[in-house]
């Protein structure tokens, strides 16, 4: 049976007045036979932004993938613990895929947008899910653009390769696909490491807009970027076996000026990573 992803409902926490868009529970993953992560546990706040840092190999991308099932196309992986989208388990048997992914969508580290015309990589996923009209799917492409703050560059040329664009152009382009098709969450792995200031300051102004109508949950390495961007913070390590663990969760202010654990207050003072 295909359970429908489509909820309004919402669990508040005993312990934290957070209502949570997406609730882990001691969620360990594997690639094959290789723990990657064991035991993440902390809940996403509903239209907020969570920043996942830490350094590399500690399991914070993997996690992000696990978020909504993407993981499973690199290869035989598993998931165990739960992962609760507005109360329902993503891994329990029968959930569409495909819904879950349009309901939590994914921006990468690198933009990659499809070979294809501006106008055609906004409406893709539209089209997947079927039963729009063309005039709606117009309104909906100029919608999603303007959105990313990308219409007024590219309104002129929907019909021209979405690769002659520039890089930071391309990325925002992505996101407006992200978003054409109204997801709930929206994950973004790195989304400017690829970019210069200018574009990184456009993709941060979009983040902090985007907030008001959904949840983000953004991967990132720029310590400055997650205390620019994001209200809770998640900080990320390996243990002596090389597997990642979540050390702390707590809001970015917190983790920040005071964090709990002395290994989180060492990484965002720059003692190591």
């Amino acid at each position: 049976m295909t359970i429908d992803l489509n909820l309004n409902n919402q669990k508040i926490t005993d312990s934290k007045p957070i209502v949570p868009a997406i609730d882990i529970e001691n969620v360990s993953f594997y690639y094959g036979t290789k723990k990657a992560l064991e035991g993440v546990t902390f809940k996403i706040p509903q239209h907020q932004v969570t920043a996942m840092i830490g350094s590399s190999g500690c399991g914070k991308s993997t996690l992000l993938k696990a978020l909504n099932r993407i993981g499973e196309l690199e290869g035989k992986v598993k998931v165990t613990g739960k992962v609760e989208f507005f109360g329902q388990d993503i891994y329990k048997k029968g959930v569409n895929i495909n819904t879950l992914r349009r309901q939590i969508g994914m921006v990468f580290q690198r933009p990659n947008p499809f070979p294809a015309t501006i106008y055609d990589n906004v409406a893709y996923g539209v089209r997947i899910f079927g039963g729009t009209s063309k005039i709606k799917l117009d309104e909906i492409v100029e919608s999603a653009l303007q959105e990313a703050a990308l219409w007024d560059e590219v309104k002129d040329n929907l019909r021209k390769s979405a690769l002659g664009l520039s890089g930071g152009q391309q990325q925002r382009l992505c996101i407006a696909r992200a978003l054409a098709v109204k997801p709930k969450v929206l994950l973004m792995d790195e989304p400017c490491s690829a970019l210069d200031p200018i574009s990184t300051l456009k993709v941060e102004e979009l983040i902090h807009k985007f907030k008001e109508q959904l949840t983000i949950v953004i991967v990132t390495h720029n310590m400055q970027q997650a205390t620019r961007v994001s209200d809770y913070t998640a900080f990320f390590n390996t243990d002596e076996t090389r597997v990642g663990r979540l050390i702390e969760f707590d809001s970015t202010e917190k983790i920040f000026s005071n964090a709990s654990e002395q290994a989180t207050r060492d990484y965002v003072a720059g003692r190591f990573g």
